[in-house]
């Protein structure tokens, strides 16, 4: 993000980035997964069909995120310094690392800050947090790595207790 733009990980501006995940969630061969919000920056797995779905899904993402976070600030123009970065990931156990590095980021952000924080708590800005009103932030995942095959990924205990989380809260969340 640009410097002017508020920290993300604020209660207003993550109800703007929440609203744009929830439009964006799932488009036309894209689908956001999972997500984690940090004061400057935004983690996302997402699933496209091709690399023209990708390139137009996160295009789209970035300008809802972008009109409504300058609607918060009373600004226009640009939000984001930089393009994304983007990295195909083929096996369960890369899947199962970068979701345990997503939902798992803001543990490391707080350490670096000197927060206490538990290992095993969950992100309330990230798809991890069981939400239970509102509509869904994040899509059903389509691809078998992403449904199932994470799981088999060599899960350490993060991932394990995530993945139990995710299977007890999120069900009824999921865009289909």
């Amino acid at each position: 993000m640009l410097p002017h733009v508020w920290n993300l990980r604020s209660r207003r501006a993550f109800r703007q980035l929440a609203a744009a995940f929830a439009d964006g969630c799932n488009c036309a061969g894209f689908r956001l997964i999972h997500f984690s919000v940090q004061g400057n920056h935004i983690h996302l797995i997402v699933e496209a069909a091709d690399a023209d779905q990708l390139a137009r899904g996160l295009q789209g993402l970035a300008v809802r995120i972008a009109r409504r976070l300058n609607q918060m600030m009373g600004r226009t123009g640009k939000v984001f310094a930089d393009r994304y970065h983007a990295h195909i990931l083929r096996s369960p156990a890369e899947v199962a690392s970068a979701v345990a590095y997503v939902l798992g980021n803001f543990v490391v952000h707080a350490l670096r800050r000197g927060d206490p924080v538990s290992a095993t708590a969950l992100d309330p800005y990230s798809s991890a947090f069981a939400t239970r009103t509102g509509p869904p932030l994040v899509a059903r995942p389509e691809t078998w790595l992403l449904r199932i095959g994470w799981r088999r990924g060599g899960a350490t205990r993060q991932s394990a207790e995530l993945d139990q989380v995710l299977l007890e809260s999120r069900p009824d969340k999921l865009a289909a």
